[in-house]
């Protein structure tokens, strides 16, 4: 029976803990973000307001228009898409935030794959 108990416990403490999330502080500013792009690690930089994101890659920029669902979760779609993929909206949520970093996952709207990322607020 302590056995139980002791599970029950330890259960108890890790379902009442929750990540920091201070999304509020990374709505605006400027961020970088490195991804592996094939065997190379490429760097975006991006600005973003409350409802506009400027990002800088490979020397160009593109703006994007975002619409926040909430105060961790937004829509953000290309404003001049160039082709039918950049067409397509994406949608990101804040997972988690430490200190200047926030881990995030996004994924297509409509479509299910989601990926995993960490952008650093530098401004």
């Amino acid at each position: 029976m302590p056995k139980i108990a002791i599970l029950f416990f330890l259960f108890s403490l890790y379902s009442c803990y929750e990540p920091e999330r201070n999304c509020d502080y990374f709505k605006t500013g400027t961020f970088k973000f490195e991804a592996l792009v094939g065997t190379e690690i490429e760097t975006t930089t991006f600005v973003r307001n409350d409802s506009i994101e400027i990002d800088y890659f490979r020397g160009k920029s593109d703006t994007s228009s975002i619409r926040w669902i909430n105060n961790c979760e937004y829509i953000i779609k290309k404003v001049n898409p160039k082709n039918r993929a950049e067409e397509k909206a994406v949608h990101i949520k804040i997972l988690t935030t430490e200190g200047e970093t926030y881990n995030f996952e996004y994924n297509i709207v409509g479509q299910s794959r989601k990926q995993k990322g960490t952008a650093q607020k530098i401004k």
